[in-house]
């Protein structure tokens, strides 16, 4: 057995009232002799007058009974759109989307009655947001799924990552300029600013329940220097909003805090000055004549209580939308295959209905024509995809220009290697066709592939991955680089191998994420045990295991990130074995790749 091993990466309703109320009101205010004119008065009323009030009350009643024909096939018709919606528009509105879909856009979704029309509405959603109206690609969208993803990865705590506040501000205003952490809590020296009253007595240090401060430069609408901070007062990995400083007091209700902050202060996310209790009635302070303290009033502006309510009622209004609808529509001509390459997709879940589906396309450097432009080699590939349903609707594109540059004394070494380009399109669950064309603009030489790939649908209760990725490179990225360039996958740097061919001078990089497992009930963790095996001729010359909640971030859903020197294993064909046993759901999982050394 080979003595080899794998490194694990370390990452950052209607009504109407009748008028008998009317008559009955006024009747009974009749005199006895009005009674009898009124009487008499009836008894004058000739007999087709009673003919006629028969007509009205039957007209009357034909026209109710036509009204409740028109309810109930209104009500028919919006519970089958209700029907229609269930899936997938109904979870793609009630999805991350949510948190910048404007209220108009919303009410005009729910009206649509066809798939037809909803998928133009989705379309022209995305439009409407891109940075680059009328290019193929759009920016906009592209750093919306990959925050979600970055989210479900770093943020999850027993519901997905998206879904808890940290992941939504993350997502609706991007990384923050700088974060402040405290995951353990514990002894923390408070900014005056932050505490309700000072005098005799008073302490600014706080032992903390976790909590983290984001501060962003600068958010439109909201103003500059915007700091938001998160508590987790569960102690559980669950941090929420808040805009009241002394929720993160852990020592609120003990007679011995001193801070300001003890009782119904520090009760809630919302900061209420009207609950600081006056320090005479707190233990260590000193009676100062049954004076209040309070530091409300010198607190700052950005502590007032009406700016805090303000800022947490805007925080998560949708951003406005910046671009007006357009249409592109897109055609292409792909030629024969006279310019070989291979293509490989992938696939990591980012929601119910959205799966980030990264396409690699790699091309032998010896198909290129390079030119020499002052001691450079320099070759320039132009390409161009679409994704289109089996009904024949474009549900992406993409197109770019790569150019390829090499010192010319490196080229000999060079032209032997491979040059590799990422594309990443977010996509629902479902069968397209893929279309590549590649074009090499020195020689003219072109290459086309039509491929049909599934787009998988991840179940919400069963144990399931995203695509084993064997990579040449896994790096995790610095925080101002994430999200940044191709190959991108959260915070790491994930460079597939697509023919999965490796030299021995080379890392065999392992890339996988584990979706949906168990969370033990005291830890909040997940207690699946991960098993690793390499196989040559069906026979293991690695094993080994680790906990998931040994995983970094590990909580429903894990990364797996591993790299392994190449030079441990002899030139052959071996097979990687990834084996997820999950005691608390009962369920396992397998997931296999083949791939070569030489």
């Amino acid at each position: 057995m080979v003595d080899a091993y794998l490194y694990g990466l370390g990452r950052e309703e209607r009504g109407g009232a009748g008028m008998d109320t009317f008559h009955k009101h006024h009747i009974t205010r009749l005199t006895t002799g009005m009674l009898f004119a009124v009487i008499i008065a009836l008894s004058t009323i000739p007999a087709f007058a009673h003919n006629d009030r028969k007509k009205l009350a039957k007209e009357e009643k034909e026209r109710e009974e036509e009204q409740k024909k028109l309810t109930k096939e209104e009500r028919r018709r919006q519970k089958a759109i209700e029907k229609e919606m269930e899936s997938p528009y109904k979870k793609w509105i009630n999805g991350p989307i949510s948190y910048i879909i404007t209220p108009q856009e919303r009410n005009a979704f729910k009206k649509l009655s066809t798939d037809e029309e909803r998928d133009q509405f989705i379309e022209q959603f995305w439009a409407r947001r891109n940075p680059s109206p009328g290019s193929g690609d759009n920016a906009y969208k592209d750093e919306f799924y990959r925050r979600v993803a970055y989210a479900n990865e770093h943020y999850a705590s027993g519901i997905p990552g998206w879904r808890t506040d940290r992941g939504r501000i993350y997502i609706m205003y991007g990384p923050p300029d700088s974060i402040e952490s405290h995951p353990s809590g514990g002894a923390y020296m408070a900014n005056p600013n932050e505490l309700p009253w000072s005098g005799p007595g008073a302490d600014t240090v706080m032992t903390t329940y976790p909590f983290e401060d984001w501060t962003y430069n600068y958010i439109p609408g909201l103003g500059n220097n915007i700091t938001l901070e998160f508590v987790d007062p569960t102690m559980t990995g669950e941090y929420h909003l808040t805009m009241n400083p002394c929720e993160k007091d852990a020592m609120a209700f003990s007679p011995n805090d001193n801070t300001g902050c003890q009782g119904g202060v520090s009760i809630g996310p919302i900061w209420n000055p009207n609950a600081v209790i006056d320090p005479s009635q707190l233990s260590n302070s000193q009676n100062a004549g049954g004076m209040v303290y309070s530091n409300v009033a010198m607190m700052g502006q950005d502590m007032d209580e009406f700016n805090r309510l303000d800022l947490y009622a805007k925080i998560f209004q949708p951003p406005a939308v910046k671009f007006n609808d357009l249409k592109a529509i897109v055609t292409s001509r792909l030629s024969a295959q006279l310019l070989p390459f291979s293509v490989r997709t992938d696939y990591l879940k980012i929601t119910d209905d959205t799966v980030l589906t990264p396409i690699t396309i790699q091309v032998p450097n010896r198909e290129m024509q390079f030119a020499d432009k002052n001691g450079v080699m320099h070759a320039v590939l132009d390409i161009y995809g679409q994704l289109s349903t089996l009904g024949g609707r474009i549900a992406d594109t993409f197109q770019d220009s790569v150019a390829v540059d090499v010192p010319r004394h490196d080229f000999q070494d060079y032209v032997n290697q491979k040059s590799v380009y990422q594309k990443a399109v977010y996509l629902a669950p479902g069968h397209y066709k893929l279309s590549v064309v590649i074009k090499d603009d020195q020689s003219g030489h072109m290459g086309s592939m039509n491929l049909g790939i599934v787009v998988p649908q991840y179940n919400n209760s069963k144990l399931s991955n995203s695509s084993l990725i064997l990579a040449d490179l896994i790096q995790p990225l610095p925080t101002n680089e994430v999200g940044s360039g191709p190959f991108v996958i959260g915070g790491t740097k994930v460079r597939p191998s697509v023919n999965q061919k490796f030299t021995q001078k080379q890392n065999l990089g392992i890339y996988m994420q584990v979706y949906n497992l168990g969370l033990d009930p005291k830890t909040h963790k997940p207690a699946a045990d991960i098993n690793y095996q390499i196989l040559r001729d069906g026979k293991p010359i690695l094993n080994q295991t680790e906990q998931a909640a040994q995983i970094k971030d590990a909580a429903e859903q894990v990364t797996i990130e591993k790299v392994m020197p190449v030079k441990l294993l002899q030139p052959g064909k071996y097979t990687l074995q990834i084996k997820i046993t999950d005691p608390i759901k009962n369920q396992t999982d397998t997931q296999t790749a083949n791939f070569q050394v030489e």
